[in-house]
């Protein structure tokens, strides 16, 4: 069985890179990790604990990762999980609320508020009209907070290690 799942939703690869900096730290602790693209994961039977995360977009979550809740809910809910979503982008970052769905979801399997990370958005790797115009106005730029995402990852290593 394979301890850890880290699974992402993401558009333009900002969120994917997080999350594999976050299997990376779980990692260093001893941990077997997996890291999948939400929209790949079918059940989170296999796994002892979960780390999902999204990007947010105009304050949604891809629906790939809204699915993987809803459809693991009862498996999720007998798991340690924790959650997070990028997307807020300009020097102010302010934590966002998760939307009314997800902090629903997460209330139902256990799970605290997800953790709010900066975002990136530059003319490489924007996709879509709205992006590649946001992508050359002031909001662009990459603003993950490489360390703070680090932290993140830390305690959630800690914490498994003590619920070994």
């Amino acid at each position: 069985m394979t301890e850890i799942l880290v699974a992402y939703a993401t558009k333009m690869s900002g969120t994917k890179e997080i999350a594999e900096a976050i299997a990376e730290r779980i990692r260093s602790a001893a941990h077997e990790v997996t890291v999948l693209d939400a929209a790949e994961v079918r059940t989170v039977a296999p796994y002892k604990a979960v780390v999902l995360g999204s990007a947010l977009y105009a304050g949604r979550w891809r629906p790939e990762a809204v699915k993987l809740l809803k459809r693991n809910a009862d498996l999720l809910a007998r798991r340690p999980v924790w959650l997070f979503h990028s997307g807020p982008l300009g020097a102010e970052q302010v934590p966002q609320r998760a939307p009314h769905k997800v902090r629903e979801l997460a209330a139902r399997i256990g799970a605290e508020e997800p953790a709010t990370f900066g975002g990136r958005i530059t003319p490489e790797t924007a996709v879509g009209f709205l992006a590649k115009r946001m992508a050359t106005g002031p909001m662009a730029g990459d603003y993950r907070d490489w360390e703070a995402i680090e932290l993140w990852a830390y305690r959630i290593a800690q914490q498994l290690v003590a619920a070994r």
